[in-house]
C-alpha cells in the first residue's frame, strides 16, 4: 500500500526549512504509512508568491499573516476554526506569543496555526562594540550618532523598509490604513520617512538590495556593521558556530526618551490548502509541529524561533541563542499586526520600492507619501501596485 504524501512548502532558511524536516521525520516514525515532504523557496517569493498557486500544488502551507486576507476572496485555505477542539482553541490563547495566534483569524475564520515568532529587534557584534570602545544605542540619537562613525546598517529590501516605516509610524501614534484615502497619518508619515531617509544617509546604497538574510550574513562572516537597529530577527545567528561570529539582539530602541519603537509583527504560521487530500491527517501534523513540546524542544533546537511564549522562556533554548529570546521577546509582544485585506500583500513591495528611491534621491517627502497613498489606494481595489 503507498504512504499517503503530504507536501509542503516554507521558505529558504535554516530558521524555516531544517526544523520542518526534523517535525516530519519525527511524525512519520509515529505514524507509519505516511509521508510528508517539504519544500522551500526564496524569502521574497515568500512573502509575494501567488498563494492561489501554492494551495494549489502543496497541501500545507507556511504563510505571513497578511496573506490570509488573499486566502479568504480565493477561497484557497481551510477554515481552521471549526476543526479544533475548545482546549486547543484556549491552549493557544493562552500561550501564543503576542497576536501571533490570533493574526490568523480573518472574519471569524481561521487560516493557520503559529509556528515561528519574530518582529524587527535590535542587533549588533559584542566583539566589535567592545573592540572599537562602542556602547550598545539606547535611542535615535545614539543609533545616529553610531552611524557616522560607519557601523550602522538596516536592510534596505522594498518589504523591509516599508514595515519599518509602518513601524516609525505607528510608534508616533498613527492608525495605518484606518480610512480609504490615506495609509498613515500625514504629518506623522512625513517625519518617519525624513527620519528613515536621514539614517539611510549615512549608508552605502548596498542596504537596499540586502534582506534581513543577507545582513546578519554580513554581519556574521565580515567585520564591517557592526549595528542593526531594526530588522526582523533570526536567531540562528546567536547561535554558537552558525556562522564565524555570533550576534546579540536586543528589544529595539527608544526614538526619544518617552518614545518606545513598537515594530511589524513578521513569523509564520502552517495553512491547509483547501485541495488537501487528507485534512484530517494534515490537521494532526499542524497541532504537532504548533504544540508546547515540540515548539520549545525539537522545533526550536533544531534551528525553528517557535511562536509559544513558554519556548521563549525556555532557559535551554535561551541558553543557546545567547538569550536571544528573553532578550527580545519585548519586540514580538507588542508587535502591530500587519493589514490583511485583498491586496495588500503587493503594497509591501511597490510601497517599499517608493520608499527606497525617495531615500536614495532625496526626494520630496510629501510627495512620496502621497505616492504610498495612491498605491494603496489602489490596493484596496484588488489592484496590481507598481511604483
Amino acid at each position: 500500500m503507498n504512504p499517503v504524501l503530504l507536501r509542503g512548502i516554507t521558505w529558504n532558511h535554516s530558521r524555516a526549512l531544517p526544523p520542518l524536516v526534523a517535525t516530519a521525520q519525527r511524525f512519520e516514525e509515529q505514524h507509519p504509512g505516511m509521508r510528508i515532504q517539504w519544500e522551500k523557496r526564496s524569502l521574497h517569493e515568500f512573502g509575494h508568491a501567488d498563494i492561489a498557486t501554492l494551495a494549489h500544488h502543496f497541501d500545507v502551507l507556511v504563510i505571513d499573516h497578511p496573506m490570509v486576507g488573499d486566502a479568504e476572496a480565493m477561497g484557497v485555505l481551510a477554515d481552521l476554526l471549526p476543526l479544533l477542539s475548545s482546549d486547543h482553541l484556549q491552549d493557544f490563547q493562552d500561550d501564543s506569543l503576542g497576536q501571533c495566534f490570533s493574526s490568523y483569524k480573518y472574519n471569524e475564520r481561521l487560516y493557520a496555526l503559529p509556528i515561528d515568532a519574530a518582529a524587527p529587534a535590535a542587533s549588533f557584534r559584542p566583539d566589535l562594540l567592545d573592540q572599537h570602545g562602542l556602547e550598545e544605542p539606547r535611542n535615535w540619537r545614539d543609533v545616529m550618532e553610531m552611524a557616522r562613525l560607519g557601523w550602522v546598517r538596516m536592510p534596505g529590501f522594498s518589504a523591509d523598509i516599508f514595515l519599518n516605516f509602518l513601524g516609525l509610524c505607528v510608534s508616533r501614534g498613527s492608525a495605518v490604513a484606518a480610512c480609504p484615502e490615506q495609509l498613515v497619518d500625514s504629518e506623522i508619515g512625513i517625519h518617519c520617512l525624513e527620519q528613515l531617509c536621514e539614517l539611510a544617509d549615512l549608508m552605502t546604497d548596498e542596504v537596499y538590495g540586502m534582506n534581513p538574510i543577507a545582513l546578519y550574513e554580513r554581519m556574521t562572516n565580515e567585520d564591517s556593521i557592526a549595528y542593526c537597529p531594526f530588522a526582523y530577527t533570526y536567531s540562528n545567528y546567536s547561535r554558537e558556530g552558525f556562522g564565524k561570529r555570533h550576534l546579540r539582539f536586543s528589544n529595539p530602541i527608544a526614538l526619544d526618551h518617552s518614545t518606545p519603537m513598537r515594530t511589524v509583527l513578521g513569523g509564520t504560521g502552517i495553512a491547509i490548502s483547501a485541495g488537501c487530500k487528507d485534512i484530517p491527517l494534515a490537521l494532526d501534523y499542524s497541532l504537532f509541529v504548533a504544540g508546547r513540546s515540540c515548539q520549545r524542544t525539537l522545533y526550536g533546537m533544531c534551528g525553528g524561533q517557535p511562536a509559544r511564549r513558554s519556548a521563549w522562556h525556555d532557559a535551554l533554548l535561551n541558553q543557546i541563542t545567547a538569550d536571544f529570546f528573553s532578550q527580545t521577546i519585548a519586540s514580538v509582544e507588542t508587535a502591530y499586526v500587519r493589514p490583511r485585506y485583498r491586496g495588500y500583500v503587493g503594497l509591501q513591495e511597490s510601497g517599499g520600492d517608493a520608499i527606497g528611491e525617495f531615500c536614495k534621491h532625496r526626494c520630496n517627502a510629501r510627495q512620496t507619501l502621497e505616492q504610498i497613498n495612491l498605491l494603496y489606494r489602489g490596493s484596496l481595489k484588488g489592484d496590481t501596485p507598481h511604483a
